[in-house]
């Protein structure tokens, strides 16, 4: 199965300390011996911004056909200890969830529409809560987790044909409820308009 992404930039910025700063000699003092001179500070080290490693798609589920709505699929059998990224992929209605680069789960989900559109970028996970109740909608979100300080989040939704979300990403509650077991605070969330990646390629999610 091909997966979507949306190729965002991939080249790391890397960010150098002032290595041209000076310590400053004191100035002489009138009618008095002159003191020694103060050493000057050695140049602070240069800084070096933490760069993303690319995500590589290592290995994806066995899936014939489209993801019907409230479907979803989840082996960890291929999955390996490392980080976990998940895509979105806004125009297949698709999200797919990877450890160490390969695919453990997959489910069609709910987005935003109209004056509410699910954003495309990168996105970490700021906050988990099993049991959050948005503030603004009076509803329940379980299984959240939060992308944007303005309540973009993944949740657990009833995933049927018809329905939409208020700019979130809505998935089945089980899958809710798996992604957020395996889901930590930072892991990346990628959401993209279609374009395709296959197995193999790459992206830098933090480009």
């Amino acid at each position: 199965m091909l997966l979507a992404f949306h190729v965002g930039q991939d080249l790391a910025r890397v960010l150098a300390g002032d290595d041209d700063a000076q310590a400053t000699q004191p100035a002489a003092l009138l009618a008095q011996a002159q003191p020694a001179p103060t050493p000057a500070a050695a140049p602070a080290p240069a800084q070096t911004a933490a760069v993303d490693t690319p995500f590589v798609v290592k290995s994806v589920l066995k899936i014939d056909g489209p993801i019907r709505f409230g479907q979803f699929y989840w082996d960890e059998s291929q999955g390996e200890p490392g980080p976990v990224v998940i895509t979105v992929d806004l125009t297949a209605r698709v999200l797919s969830v990877f450890r160490n680069g390969h695919e453990i789960g997959a489910t069609a989900i709910l987005k935003g529409y109209g004056d509410k559109p699910t954003p495309l970028g990168v996105f970490p996970i700021t906050q988990k809560d099993a049991t959050h109740v948005s503030n603004l909608y009076d509803a329940p979100m379980p299984y959240m987790l939060r992308l944007t300080n303005d309540g973009v989040s993944i949740h657990g939704s009833k995933v049927e044909k018809g329905y939409a979300t208020n700019g979130c990403v809505g998935v089945p509650n089980e899958f809710a409820k798996r992604l957020f077991k395996v889901a930590s605070l930072g892991d990346k969330v990628i959401i993209t308009d279609g374009k395709r990646l296959g197995v193999g390629g790459s992206i830098n999610p933090g480009g």
